[in-house]
């Protein structure tokens, strides 16, 4: 077994929770926001989408300069649901190749030539590409909560569904 196996199997897993909660978004609130500084219902469920399968690509690099980071408004839930299928099947080729090695090595994150952040690939992953996300999908789930669409079992059963009964 190689070390990524474990990491894989729980994007695997955690991607049709995901999946449950994205399902929800409702398609005629995605420029709804709960406070102006806030992302969009939209914008919150692209990044969601997106984010695992880009930051696969740039975790497979040794190095990775951050230029300006911007949230693209989805047009529909079925942009927001494509992006996240194409973009989780992208994360899992990409992080599958990563050697035993490679997830050791140093991973370096820079702005401005500035070092931002150090650290071994595994831990790179862990936190930004896999915990990085559980917290913006339970951010989504708050929005839902507030715009009042039922919100998913995540990890048991939620006010509005319950798995076990």
């Amino acid at each position: 077994m190689a070390a990524i196996d474990p990491i894989l199997m729980e994007i695997e897993q955690e991607s049709k929770v995901t999946q449950r909660v994205l399902d929800r978004v409702p398609e005629d609130k995605l420029t709804w926001k709960p406070h102006p500084r806030s992302s969009s219902l939209g914008q919150l469920a692209m990044h969601i989408a997106v984010g695992q399968g880009r930051l696969a690509e740039i975790l497979s690099k040794d190095t990775h300069e951050i230029g300006n980071i911007s949230q693209p408004q989805p047009g529909s839930r079925k942009e927001i649901l494509e992006a996240f299928s194409q973009n989780t099947a992208a994360a899992l080729e990409t992080l599958k190749k990563l050697s035993d090695s490679q997830l050791m090595a140093i991973w370096t994150l820079t702005k401005g030539g500035k070092v931002l952040l150090s650290a071994p690939r595994v831990g790179v992953i862990r936190s930004i590409l896999m915990n990085h996300f559980y917290h913006h999908r339970g951010q989504l789930s708050v929005y839902l909560r507030m715009l009042e669409v039922p919100v998913p079992s995540i990890y048991g059963p939620s006010a509005d569904e319950n798995p076990f009964a």
